[in-house]
């Protein structure tokens, strides 16, 4: 494998780690967290490697997504 192919398994699972557990913290469907986090601006951040964010442990990417965009959050279960 080369590197580029190694970082995208990379970024695919930690993105799959996020959603599981924003629903899991959060209490929401699995779904919904999806979707949570691909209308975020972290999931750009992500997926353009800004600032080396993408290297952050999954928990607290999770922390960083409710505290910093908390208005995605407004009316979903």
């Amino acid at each position: 494998m080369d590197e580029n192919t190694l970082e995208k398994v990379y970024q695919e699972n930690l993105e799959e780690r996020i959603i599981g557990h924003l629903a899991e913290s959060k209490g929401l469907s699995y779904e919904t967290a999806m979707d949570v986090f691909y209308h975020s601006r972290l999931a750009e951040m992500i997926h353009s490697g800004t600032e080396g964010i993408q290297y952050l442990d999954y928990k607290v990417l999770v922390e960083i997504l409710t505290e910093t965009e908390a208005e995605l959050f407004e009316g979903v279960q």
